[in-house]
């Protein structure tokens, strides 16, 4: 896994290629706690830069760098990657960004830079891990739910999560050799560090598990349907509102745009019982049910998943819904 150090040293040596303004870097942690600091001079005015680096910038990260840069002005998001989305997010708050490719951000006083078009730079990939392909994931989605499940037998793990008995063993193994399952005496373990093994777990959702439960994208079969999707009657434990539409449902928050639905209904039931019709640019999107745990919302996903879902649409109005989630119901467990 790369060092955070030198993504930082990488991308200050193109700042200083790409603008010709040299640059003094603070390395290490900042008296103010950030990652570091970039010092430079232009027009004769002294510039201080606070510098927050990640390696890849993702969704869910977004809410932590925006309170920093409320905090630190000017703050620069320094990362190996970062999505085109997330860039036009931080643009629209202010906030500067540089990739260690050399495109870069940074409108502070008379200084404005803007330079795109460097291809990301390839970088090693990290190994995930077993408990991070697409039958892990499942796993530890139930592990997120239900912390207490460790400490039973992979047998009731194996029926519970609804994965084999084999690969109950590799995914619980690999979680200990990564450090979010720590045993805590002759008897018991405990998942440690939640809220990385949920960051981690929320991007490769995204990325490897959810595309291959895709069952199809549908439309309501017209505006007067669209409107009233609220009244339709799920089918109990059969289908469940998990993105937009699950976090309207849970804050009251948010108009739902895309539509998500998790199922173990077949596509002609979802055409008879709901009135969707197929549309491969629909805007309702069904996914198969992956977990066997259902909570008390009876037509919702687990708060959980929907959090998840709105974090990673990157769309500022789901991630305040999503806000609103964690505060209420996620974060006492994380």
């Amino acid at each position: 896994m790369r060092e955070i150090a030198t993504i930082i040293h990488e991308a200050v040596e193109q700042w200083e290629e790409q603008t010709k303004i040299q640059a003094k870097l603070t390395e290490g942690p900042t008296t103010e706690g950030l990652d570091a600091a970039m010092e430079f001079k232009y027009n004769g005015k002294k510039h201080r830069v606070y510098i927050e680096a990640k390696r890849e910038l993702r969704n869910y990260q977004l809410p932590e760098i925006e309170m920093l840069a409320k905090k630190y002005h000017p703050l620069m998001v320094v990362a190996d990657n970062i999505f085109p989305k997330i860039k036009e997010e931080l643009k629209e708050k202010g906030i500067a960004y540089l990739e260690t490719s050399g495109n870069m951000y940074y409108r502070v006083e008379d200084l404005f830079i803007w330079l795109e078009g460097k291809k990301p730079i390839m970088k090693e990939d990290e190994k995930l891990g077993r408990a991070f392909a697409k039958t892990g994931l499942k796993a530890v989605f139930h592990f997120l739910l239900m912390p207490e499940l460790v400490n039973t037998t992979y047998r009731n793990i194996a029926e519970v999560t609804g994965i084999s008995f084999g690969n109950i063993n590799f995914i619980m193994t690999d979680l200990k050799q990564q450090g979010y399952l720590l045993k805590i005496n002759d008897d018991e373990y405990q998942l440690y560090r939640k809220r990385e093994l949920l960051a981690k777990w929320m991007d490769a959702y995204e990325h490897k598990l959810k595309p291959s439960l895709l069952v199809g994208t549908f439309r309501f079969i017209n505006q007067t349907e669209a409107a009233k999707w609220n009244q339709i009657e799920l089918n109990d434990s059969k289908s469940w509102w998990g993105g937009e539409p699950g976090g309207d449902l849970l804050t009251n928050y948010l108009q739902p745009e895309i539509f998500t639905l998790y199922t173990t209904e077949a596509k002609p039931e979802l055409i008879k019982n709901y009135r969707f019709l197929p549309d491969p640019n629909g805007y309702i999107k069904v996914y198969k049910k992956f977990w066997n745990s259902d909570e008390t919302n009876s037509n919702v996903a687990p708060p959980l998943l929907v959090y998840v879902d709105l974090i990673n649409t990157g769309d500022r109005r789901c991630m305040e819904t999503a806000e609103k989630i964690y505060n209420e119901f996620l974060q006492d467990k994380f």
